[in-house]
C-alpha cells in the first residue's frame, strides 16, 4: 500500500479501561530489546541484547542473542542464545548445535537459532495465566538451521530448519529434521518440480535453498482436544509453520511423524477452501487453555507471496506462486477448521476491496490472545503494534519510532505483552488516555500561506498548550 511520508510515531490510540494493559517488549535493530509502558515511554532498554524474537521472563529477565553470524556465510543464524537478569547479567547461554568454520575466520560454536524459541513452562511463548515458563532450570525447544543435500527436494545445497530441545546444562535431547518429512507435507508433482528447480535460493553462502523457511513453533499445551481424546494435540507435541511452503503442522514429539496438517493445497477441501490461501504466514501457535480461545489457532497471514506450484503470470517458474496482496489474523478451531474470529482491514472498519491494504505486512509480524479477549497485533513491515477487541475495535496503537539508519524502515518482527507484576523493578506507570485523533481535521504546521506557526508546551501529564490540530502524546509521570 502507498504509506504517508509524515506521521506521528509511539503510542497514537490508548483506552486503558478497554485494554490489558502492561508492558510491551520488541526488538530495534541494531539496538537491543526495548520494554515500554502503554503510553510509549521506554522503561528500560537492553542494548546488544538482539531479539529473534526478545522474550521476557518473570522477574525482569529476557531472552535474546548477543551476535549474528556474517550474512554473507549464513542465512538469520544467531551465534548464541542468552538469558540476561534486568542489569544485563548473562545467567544462561546456549551456543553448542554446530562447530562452524567460515571463511577467514575461526572455527566456533553457533546455536544458529532463528525465528523462535520456547522455555519450558509456558507452551506458545507468551503470557498465559498459570503457565509461567521456568527463569532458572529446564529446557527450551529452539529452532535452528542446518545445512544439507536432500535430491527429493533439490539437486542444490539446503539450508534446512531444524528443531531442537536442549537441557539447562545445554545438552541437546531431542532433534526434527524437517527434510527428513518431505513424503509427509502433501506437495503436489507440480510443487516439487518448482522445489526441485529453485528452492527459494537465498544469496547466503554462495546460495542455498532456503525451502521451507520455518519461522514459528511452539508446544501445543494443555487442550480441550487432548482432553477429549484426539492423540494429535498431544500437550507435548509442537506446532509449527513454514512461510515459504504456506504450510501449518503439529510433529509428534513420540514418533517424529506430522500428525496435523493445513497447506500447502488450500483448494483440497471444501473446509480449506473456506478458509482461503493462507500465503506466507507467521507465529502460527495454538492458544494457551487458560486463555480466551484457548486451543484454538492463532496465525497472522500475511499475504504476499509464497508456496511452489504450477507456473503462473506472476510465478513464472512456479516458486512464489500464491500471492495475495492483504493480511489477515486468523483463529480457526483446528479440529472442525472452522474460522471462529478474524481481523482484516474490513473488519476494522475500512471499505472492503478498496482498503484492504490497510491492513498488510508482507514479512515478519504476530498476533498474541490477551487474557481479557482481546488480541495484540504485530502489523511489522510497518513497525505498527496494536491492540484489538473481540469486535475488532482498536484501542491501543503504537508506532515503533526507530527507523534503520541505511534501511530506513522501522520494522518489528514480533512483539510481547507483559503484566506489570513480572518486571518487579519498577513501580505499575500512571495510565494516560491517548485519545484517537480525527484525521480529517488533523494538521501539521502552518495552515496557510503566511499563518504563524503553532507554539506547543508540554506540561506534565500529557496535558498540553496547543493549536488543536497538532498531537502530543502524553509523558511518563
Amino acid at each position: 500500500m502507498g504509506y504517508p511520508s509524515v506521521y506521528p510515531t509511539g503510542t497514537t490510540i490508548y483506552y486503558p479501561d478497554h485494554c490489558h494493559s502492561g508492558y510491551t517488549v520488541f526488538n530495534v535493530r541494531d539496538v537491543g530489546n526495548v520494554l515500554i509502558d502503554m503510553n510509549g515511554n521506554v522503561v528500560k532498554m537492553w542494548k546488544g541484547v538482539a531479539g529473534f524474537p526478545p522474550r521476557i521472563l518473570p522477574g525482569g529477565f529476557i531472552i535474546g542473542s548477543t551476535a549474528t553470524r556474517n550474512p554473507k556465510h549464513g542465512y538469520l543464524d544467531m551465534v548464541d542464545l542468552i538469558q540476561v537478569d534486568w542489569e544485563g547479567n548473562v545467567v544462561w547461554k546456549f551456543n553448542r548445535y554446530e562447530r562452524v568454520k567460515d571463511p577467514r575466520r575461526k572455527p566456533e560454536w553457533m546455536a544458529r537459532q532463528h525465528h523462535d524459541y520456547q522455555r519450558e513452562g509456558n507452551p506458545a511463548g507468551y503470557y498465559a495465566p498459570g503457565q509461567d515458563p521456568l527463569i532458572s532450570e529446564g529446557n527450551t525447544l529452539i529452532l535452528a538451521h542446518k545445512n544439507l543435500y536432500d535430491s527429493r527436494i533439490s539437486e542444490k545445497w539446503l539450508l534446512d530448519d531444524t528443531l531442537i530441545d536442549v537441557s539447562w546444562d545445554g545438552e541437546i535431547v531431542w532433534e526434527w529434521i524437517f527434510s527428513e518429512h518431505i513424503d509427509e507435507m502433501g506437495f503436489s508433482e507440480e510443487a516439487k518440480n518448482a522445489m526441485a528447480r529453485n528452492p527459494n535460493v537465498v544469496p547466503a553462502g554462495g546460495g542455498m535453498g532456503d525451502w521451507m523457511h520455518a519461522n514459528s513453533m511452539s508446544i501445543v499445551g494443555p487442550n480441550r482436544h487432548y482432553d477429549s481424546g484426539d492423540e494429535r494435540f498431544h500437550p507435548d507435541n509442537v506446532i509449527w509453520d513454514g512461510r515459504q511452503t504456506n504450510i501449518i503442522a503439529i510433529t509428534d514429539r513420540r514418533s517424529g511423524n506430522i500428525v496435523w496438517r493445513l497447506g500447502p493445497d488450500y483448494d483440497a477441501t471444501p473446509e480449506l477452501r473456506k478458509i482461503g490461501w493462507i500465503i506466507g504466514q507467521h507465529h502460527a501457535h495454538i492458544i494457551p487453555s487458560s486463555l480466551p480461545g484457548g486451543g484454538n489457532l492463532l496465525v497472522f497471514d500475511n499475504g504476499g507471496r509464497a508456496g511452489f506450484g504450477n507456473p503462473n503470470p506472476g510465478a513464472p517458474t512456479g516458486l512464489h506462486n500464491a500471492c495475495r496482496d492483504h493480511s489477515r489474523v486468523l483463529e480457526i478451531d483446528p479440529v472442525t477448521l472452522e474460522v471462529v474470529w478474524q481481523y482484516t482491514a474490513a473488519d476494522g472498519g475500512y471499505a472492503p476491496l478498496v482498503d484492504d491494504s490497510k491492513f498488510y505486512s508482507v514479512l515478519v509480524s504476530a498476533a498474541q490472545r490477551l487474557p481479557n479477549g482481546n488480541t495484540l497485533i504485530t502489523e511489522g513491515c510497518d513497525g505498527r503494534l496494536f491492540e484489538v477487541t473481540p469486535d475488532c475495535e482498536i484501542v491501543w496503537e503504537y508506532i515503533n519510532p526507530w527507523f534503520h539508519r541505511t534501511l530506513r524502515h522501522n520494522q518489528v518482527y514480533r512483539a510481547y505483552r507483559v503484566p506489570y507484576d513480572w518486571i518487579p523493578q519498577l513501580n505499575p506507570p500512571e495510565e494516560a488516555e491517548v485519545a484517537r485523533l480525527d484525521n480529517s481535521k488533523f494538521r501539521v504546521g502552518p495552515q496557510s500561506r503566511g499563518a504563524k506557526t503553532p507554539v506547543t508546551s508540554l506540561k506534565r501529564g500529557g496535558r498540553v498548550n496547543h493549536d488543536p490540530a497538532l498531537c502530543v502524546i502524553p509523558e511518563r509521570r
